[in-house]
């Protein structure tokens, strides 16, 4: 069976933006794998930001820690809404663009709790002289902000032109 022409052009403009997501999203943290033990961490601007090898059981901010097969159920979940939206969206190329970002995050993620048991994190933020750090993060997470962000934009527009 051939496919018909828009489903690979679907297809196509989501792996264009989920591909180097993904590809940058295993090679950092393999990076950070390999060379900083678990736990411990650089200093890259002193008292603001640092590269730290942390592992993370749960989704976003600790959230449903040591739940893992439900979080594989959500992901799955999330990567058919990614492609049932990718087809009823097919015009729009910043729907397309944002569901790209969706899924490389998604997968980049999926990928960790399936293969380590846990999200490999490694991006700190904070004020270290008042021991207040923003929760440690990874470029999937990044990638699903955005991706998420690009879709709260579009439903706005979508319902202001609707109003």
């Amino acid at each position: 069976m051939i496919l018909p022409i828009q489903y690979i052009k679907n297809a196509l403009q989501l792996i264009l933006v989920a591909c180097p997501i993904l590809l940058l999203d295993i090679y950092t943290k393999w990076l950070v794998r390999m060379n900083i033990p678990q736990g411990r961490g650089y200093s890259v601007i002193p008292g603001f930001f640092n590269i730290r090898h942390d592992r993370n059981t749960g989704a976003a901010f600790g959230i449903l820690s040591d739940q893992r097969t439900l979080l594989i159920i959500v992901t799955i979940a999330a990567l058919i809404f990614i492609i049932v939206y990718s087809f009823r969206f097919k015009h729009s190329r910043w729907m397309q663009i944002s569901l790209g970002f969706l899924l490389g995050g998604a997968v980049g993620n999926f990928i960790d709790r399936i293969y380590l048991g846990s999200v490999v994190d490694f991006l700190q933020f904070g004020i270290e002289s008042k021991q207040l750090y923003w929760p440690t993060f990874n470029v999937a997470d990044i990638s699903v902000c955005i991706g998420a962000g690009m879709l709260i934009v579009f439903l706005f527009r979508i319902q202001q032109s609707n109003d």
